[in-house]
């Protein structure tokens, strides 16, 4: 059991040093009480030696974690400058200073990030203990006004984990009812199992006082009792008076004391070392079931990715091969798998890879063909100018036109026709290269992805993201100029004998209003929650409702049960606009109106569609489009505005526009379905399956034409430092196990001593009335008789004649009764409490 403490200590420091993904909460003491209580003096009569920082106010400012360790010789060192031994303790003290100053400034700041110090001593016993900084109450210096609610969140952090044990340290000249460590004590240790008191200054209380009472815990009772200890003076410390001679001092003082004397063996520091290193083995023992779980969890999650560092040696070029190739081949397998979508690489979080570039070619780059479609005003009079501009000074008789129309398969002028398309197709670049480019930033974000496994060696990973984007950059010039050769091919050949276009009988009677058929009644296309995000504040404010859009509708329900519906809108004459995103707002808008000029919903003109992302707008944008709602065109002034307003024309001429203007609608309908088609498959073979053929066949040979193999697998010293941080927990964490599994649970079995009054905790500190005493008869064992209690601490003592020499009691037998744990002995429960024994009256 010896061994317990010391390996806490080991994980203590492993855990530090590797940071808080490895932590657990392992068992230790932590030291509570307000500023002067004596915690620093109570330390370094410990350790028997001046270590600790001195001076008025706070001065334990960070919290230290002090691991005492008895060894043949005596030296200290921190963990942040492990390779250094101290063997002069005044520089310790300046350590701890500096140390503190570094996180906290120098003028009284106060942190929670811990300063560890292991002292090695033959004067001590193996405890771990952490010394926190003073309660206070009013800020100094660079303090915070709240400095008193930031200590007691630091105190808590520490003391209220299970695993630690609760040294609650009170001066003696303190009302103990008022005390804050006692009260921290009992907030999160309620039934008083991890809480042990100590009584300093026990030297200064004034005369004809004593805390008797206390320290046989009468008063205020604590199930593991109370310790009194007297440390040195600020006079003694200023005048450097040794601490072993202090610790003389404190031995005489209880030995010599008349209402401590009967008790000096459980009294002063040596003792309370003792019982600490008692009290805390049996604390890590009684853990051992919980801290074992832990361990073996922690091992479990290390095993995976230790297996690679187990027989690792940084210098073997066949590792270093072995590993790029390795490297490199997994690198092209989670790029397919991003692309494809499948096998471990499935993102649950957001669409990623693959998944984007569908929602590209699917919905974004159908809504960008949309918004390219012809107005219908400025269709018509580009169409009338164009047949007015052919004909020129030329008057064509009708039968001249009918004669061309034989001839061509159109009519007259069958020019005008196909200035209009070609125009309209020529408009067909920009959302295709724009669907490119979306593409690409799509491919470099997936590579960068899947480098991120590459991060153990930076050099690889900066050369593997170069080379593959320079090769997705050469691939986009090509697709580009693929894609716009496909746009040429168009326009070189205008096939009016396509199958699916009208023909120049069925555009004459064709009605305009019928191109634009919606889908089939009554379909659902969508459902999904929206935020209506432009309602006052006085009539509710924004609102998030369960929408459903239909071919003919668009309706939203208070949830997605659709039983309550809020309102139904048709979607006749409805149009989307973009909305800019608001400044306070991180939701991305977007809004429907009436084309008409009518209200859409109540008093509203347009209502705002919010949704969490850019991707769930395009997604409901190319919804309304399979609905037949389309974007607004922007509205540009034109300079013959004029003449537009009196522009008018004679009725062949209207006849003329109508049917061109049917066939020019059928004709782009062809061309927007096969560049649909048509883009989707350029893309993926010109670019993203020639990437990953590229990344399969060729990216190794780029690699090792662009640096030697050494300087690739050059590791970064935060893999470096990580993978040895992780190979010293994971033996550590073995050794634990193997230490703890020879221990036998068997002998967990020391009971905690059991419940005591604790209803003083309950009153509140400061201008609460005295706590009750229990009545004696709850202290004494049964069948003895309560004493006699007067308003001093013991009974008035009666002259003894001279000669006649004092009579003490004997002690009382064992007897069944409450457990008193610091006992002389080593057992930290030995059994029944000796009953103090008093001077006996003599009677006259």
């Amino acid at each position: 059991m010896e061994e317990l403490i010391p390996l806490v200590n080991k994980l203590q420091d492993a855990f530090s040093s590797i940071g808080q993904s490895c932590h657990l909460d392992l068992p230790q003491i932590a030291v509570v009480g307000g500023q002067s209580a004596g915690k620093s003096s109570v330390l370094e009569n410990f350790v028997g030696r001046d270590f600790l920082p001195r001076g008025s106010g706070i001065v334990t400012r960070r919290p230290l974690i002090l691991q005492l360790i008895f060894s043949k010789t005596e030296y200290a060192e921190f963990l942040h400058c492990k390779s250094k031994k101290f063997t002069d303790f005044d520089e310790v003290r300046q350590e701890i200073e500096a140390e503190t100053d570094r996180v906290t400034g120098t003028n009284k700041g106060i942190s929670p990030v811990p300063i560890n110090l292991r002292v090695y001593s033959p004067h001590v016993l193996n405890l771990t203990l952490i010394d926190l900084p003073g309660i206070t109450k009013v800020p100094v210096g660079d303090q915070p006004q709240d400095i008193e609610y930031q200590i007691k969140e630091m105190i808590l952090q520490f003391i209220s984990r299970e695993s630690s044990l609760i040294l609650a340290v009170t001066p003696a000249n303190m009302d103990l009812a008022n005390s804050d460590a006692l009260k921290m004590a009992k907030e999160v240790d309620p039934q008083g199992l991890r809480t042990i008191g100590v009584i300093t200054k026990l030297d200064l209380m004034d005369e004809g006082t004593d805390a008797r009472d206390v320290l046989e815990n009468k008063l205020l009772p604590l199930r593991r009792g109370y310790i009194g200890v007297v440390n040195r003076s600020q006079k003694d410390i200023d005048g450097k008076k040794d601490i072993r001679a202090a610790l003389a001092a404190e031995r005489k003082f209880f030995l010599s004391h008349p209402a401590y004397r009967h008790m000096a063996d459980r009294m002063g520091t040596p003792h309370l070392q003792k019982v600490l290193n008692q009290q805390l083995t049996n604390h890590i023992r009684e853990t051992l079931p919980s801290l074992r779980s832990k361990l073996q969890s922690q091992l479990l999650s290390l095993e995976k990715e230790v297996e690679e560092y187990k027989n690792f040696r940084p210098d073997d070029p066949t590792r270093k091969t072995k590993a790029l190739l390795q490297m490199v081949q997994q690198f092209g397998v989670d790029f397919e798998k991003r692309i494809e979508g499948s096998g471990d690489q499935v993102d649950t979080l957001e669409l990623s890879g693959g998944a984007r570039i569908n929602r590209i070619f699917h919905e974004r780059f159908p809504f960008e063909l949309v918004k390219m479609e012809f107005d219908e005003k400025d269709l018509r009079r580009e169409i009338s100018y164009a047949i007015k501009n052919i004909h020129g000074v030329r008057q064509v008789s009708e039968r001249r036109r009918l004669l061309r129309a034989a001839q061509t398969g159109l009519f007259t002028p069958d020019l005008a026709f196909e200035a209009i398309v070609k125009k309209q197709v020529v408009k067909l670049k920009e959302p295709c290269l724009k669907c490119v480019d979306l593409v690409i930033q799509e491919l470099i974000n997936t590579v960068r992805q899947c480098t991120s496994k590459l991060g153990s060696y930076p050099r690889l990973r900066e050369e593997t993201e170069r080379i593959v984007t320079t090769h997705i950059r050469e691939r986009e010039g090509k697709t580009k100029d693929q894609i716009l050769l496909l746009i040429d091919i168009e326009l070189s050949y205008i096939n009016t004998n396509h199958e699916d276009f009208i023909g120049f009988a069925n555009a004459q009677q064709r009605n305009t209003q019928t191109n634009k058929k919606r889908a089939i009644p009554n379909q659902v296309i969508r459902r999904g929650w929206l935020t209506i995000n432009n309602i006052s504040i006085m009539k509710g404010g924004s609102k998030e409702y369960w929408f459903v859009l239909t071919a003919e509708s668009l309706s939203w329900y208070k949830d997605e049960e659709e039983k309550e519906k809020k309102y139904m809108l048709p979607l006749d004459n409805l149009k989307i606009r973009d909305v800019e995103k608001g400044f306070m707002s991180n939701k991305h808008v977007f809004a429907i109106f009436n084309t008409e000029q009518r209200n859409v919903y109540k008093d509203l003109r347009q209502i705002e569609l919010a949704c969490d992302s850019q991707e769930d707008v395009d997604s409901w944008k190319a919804s309304f489009l399979r609905a037949g709602v389309y974007p607004e065109k922007d509205q540009t002034e034109n300079e013959d505005g004029a003449q537009e307003n009196t522009f008018s024309m004679d009725p062949q001429l209207e006849r003329q526009v109508e049917t061109i203007r049917n066939l020019v609608d059928s004709y782009v309908g062809i061309i927007n379905k096969s560049i649909r088609d048509l883009m989707p498959k350029t893309i993926m073979h010109l670019m993203i399956n020639n990437t990953k053929d590229f990344i399969h066949s060729e990216l190794l040979a780029y690699l090792y034409s662009s640096a030697d193999q050494n300087s690739l697998m050059e590791e970064s010293a935060d893999q470096a430092q990580r993978r040895d941080d992780m190979l010293r927990m994971y033996h550590a964490l073995k050794e634990a196990l193997n230490i703890i599994g020879d221990i036998s649970t068997s002998t967990v079995s020391t009971p905690v001593p059991p419940p005591v009054d604790d209803t003083w905790l309950q009153t509140s500190s400061g201008h609460s009335p005295p706590p009750q005493r229990r009545p004696p008869s709850a202290i004494l064992p049964p069948g003895r008789p309560p004493a006699v209690r007067g308003p001093t601490p013991g009974p008035p003592l009666i002259p003894i004649p001279a000669g006649v020499p004092p009579f003490v009691a004997p002690p009382i037998p064992s007897r069944p009764g409450p457990q008193n744990i610091f006992a002389a002995n080593n057992d930290p429960f030995p059994g029944p409490p000796q009953i103090p024994s008093r001077p006996a009256r003599i009677p006259p």
